[in-house]
């Protein structure tokens, strides 16, 4: 599969499964802008791998969850790039808690950026993507939007927003070939969750999976490089789960 004469917007690809993404489509051909919010050091060592390697990328800052920046970021896309084919839609933060003892803002912070920040770069590249109609958006979303999870019910409503989403936006517009699909991570061990998997060394959590293992973020990026490419031409509105399984067992434990 290559994306060769393809460009693609990754947001939050500075580090994690962003990153990742922006790797693996650089490296099947595309050239690709690395967004960032607060990491630039990190978004242009993304950058500079994938020059390294051959590729093309730029990094730009913009924060996904203000529509003005998002609107910016989807324009200077195109204008250092040369066009706009793939949005990945990754940018992503956590603020677990209890709700009995969330902050009154706690949700909203977390909403804005997960669930809004997809609407806002969706917004910004509709009009586009349909006036060539041509282009392909991934949704990065969270077995969680399906489930539930102890402390994590604001992460959970904004993927499950997020997942929504991506059916509604898929069937609008799907009569201008443009496709919309999300993959559904389990536990992915980065950043977000890395203060979770430092109690117990994550031991309690991977004997809740049936393969017994993590995600690599790697798994998850050629996942959404497949929904992004032109194998999945005839795929649309689809929440692909990569979780090792963890989503279709009853309970915890074994009879």
């Amino acid at each position: 599969m290559t994306f060769q004469d393809r460009v693609a917007l990754v947001t939050g690809a500075s580090r994690g499964i962003g990153r990742a993404i922006a790797v693996t489509l650089a490296q099947r051909g595309a050239a690709v802008a690395v967004n960032y919010r607060s990491h630039q050091e990190d978004a242009l060592a993304v950058v500079k791998e994938i020059e390294a390697a051959g590729g093309t990328a730029v990094a730009i800052g913009a924060d996904v969850s203000d529509p003005a920046a998002a609107r910016e970021l989807v324009e200077e896309t195109r204008r250092r790039l040369g066009g706009l084919h793939i949005l990945v839609n990754n940018a992503g933060i956590t603020s677990d808690g209890l709700i009995y003892d969330m902050a009154p803002d706690a949700w909203w912070e977390v909403m804005k950026v997960n669930f809004g920040g997809a609407f806002h770069c969706t917004h910004a590249v509709a009009g586009h993507f349909m006036s060539q109609r041509d282009g392909a958006i991934v949704n990065i979303s969270s077995v969680m939007g399906e489930r539930g999870w102890i402390g994590q019910s604001n992460y959970s409503a904004s993927k499950g927003a997020l997942n929504a989403f991506t059916r509604a936006a898929a069937i609008e517009l799907a009569r201008f070939n443009v496709r919309v699909n999300a993959v559904l991570g389990g536990v992915v061990p980065t950043d977000l969750i890395n203060e979770i998997l430092d109690r117990d060394g994550g031991r309690g959590m991977r004997r809740q999976i049936p393969m017994r293992q993590f995600a690599t973020v790697e798994q998850v990026a050629t996942v959404a490089a497949f929904l992004a490419g032109p194998d999945a031409a005839y795929v649309t509105g689809e929440l692909v789960l990569v979780d090792g399984g963890l989503a279709s067992q009853l309970g915890i434990g074994r009879p």
